[in-house]
């Protein structure tokens, strides 16, 4: 099929392709830059709640809150939209890929399908936070967590950081690590047609990436689910680990640096 060659020595696909691109990454760009407003703010409310906890236990009181259903579904949404503005942006060169692959195989909804690769990618990882803070409440309701929802323990923070250590060291990690790394692999490997193929992409590609990073997440157990400086680390450690040149290195090396702080805090005089 021959194409037209439009001005500027574009084909009218190559320019649709690049038009695509632009409108799906001003999408992304904006969904991840609301996912972070909405974390600055609940943020500035847990900061709040937190000093009102301190300020109650330098008075001797106890904490007698009772952690409900209610406050499940609170952090059900906080971690689900956490997870969102944290893992979209180093999801997108292989959401622009996808995009891509289906205009150059002529399908007639690409952006449909492209959507419905994104829905099944968050659906993942919503599904991961729903897990998250089943975790989390269970920690609350041990008191092993603070009401700033950091670690109370030296023990469980000792157990994440060796975890989340050794687990960049594994097979498994460096096998979800790959598919996350290779785009075109992951593609030419699991490729669907359609909208309910890019839905089941999503969710394999959404797989591979829980797979990668869920240790990495729980370390926010350690430093504080809703400490934003934390969050935005990880984020920018995973966008390092799957795009950078050298990331396998980094990764690996960062697993050794979460042993040594584990064997640190678990040794350390309490």
């Amino acid at each position: 099929m021959t194409q037209t060659v439009a001005p500027h020595g574009l084909s009218t696909l190559e320019r649709l392709i690049r038009h695509d691109r632009v409108a799906i990454a001003s999408g992304l760009a904006a969904i991840t830059l609301l996912a972070w407003i909405y974390l600055l703010r609940m943020g500035a409310g847990m900061q709040s709640m937190a000093m009102e906890a301190r300020m109650h236990a330098a008075m001797g009181m106890a904490d007698m809150r009772v952690w409900g259903a209610g406050d499940w579904l609170a952090l059900f949404v906080m971690w689900a939209v956490m997870m969102v503005g944290m893992m979209l942006p180093s999801a997108a060169p292989v959401i622009l890929l996808v995009l891509g692959a289906y205009r150059r195989r002529g399908d007639r909804h690409a952006r449909r399908s492209a959507g419905a690769f994104v829905a099944g990618y968050v659906l993942v990882w919503t599904s991961f936070s729903a897990l998250a803070a089943s975790a989390q409440l269970a920690l609350h309701r041990s008191a092993l967590l603070s009401a700033d929802m950091t670690s109370q323990s030296a023990a469980l923070a000792a157990a994440v950081l060796l975890v989340a250590g050794v687990y960049q060291w594994l097979p498994i990690k460096g096998a979800c690590l790959t598919h996350c790394r290779s785009p075109l692999g992951f593609l030419s490997a699991h490729w669907r047609e359609g909208i309910s193929g890019g839905l089941t992409m999503g969710v394999r590609h959404g797989a591979f990436c829980v797979g990668c990073c869920w240790a990495l997440m729980a370390l926010l157990f350690v430093a504080g689910v809703m400490n934003l400086v934390w969050v935005a680390a990880i984020a920018t450690f995973v966008l390092v680990e799957k795009l950078a040149p050298q990331g396998r290195v980094v990764g690996r090396a960062t697993g050794l640096v979460l042993i040594l702080w584990a064997l640190y805090t678990f040794t350390s005089p309490r």
